[in-house]
């Protein structure tokens, strides 16, 4: 699970609304896998970071549209989980 928890995480979304939930609701966002479901997040999180996962709810972002002179293209899209700890639980991001 080791390896492949670090597969599923990809990085944590460090913006100014997701510290403010944070600090509000005791929930942190991570970019994640496309194909990663809440189970295989959830488990990942409690490996990688040693805290009890209560909820997990995913969001998918849809790529961008760019354009560089006459070429048009498409970022890709990025799956957002956002992980609600149990009561208590904290993770140090910084």
């Amino acid at each position: 699970m080791s390896h492949h928890a670090y597969s599923i995480l990809l990085r944590p979304v460090l913006t100014e609304k997701s510290t403010a939930e944070t600090e509000r609701s005791n929930t942190y966002r991570f970019e994640v896998a496309n194909k990663a479901n809440r189970i295989e997040i959830g488990k990942a999180v409690e490996h990688v970071f040693s805290v009890e996962v209560e909820k997990v709810r995913t969001m998918v972002r849809g790529g961008k549209v760019r354009r560089r002179g006459r070429h048009v293209y498409q970022n890709p899209d990025r799956k957002i989980a956002v992980v609600q700890l149990k009561e208590g639980q904290k993770i140090d991001l910084i």
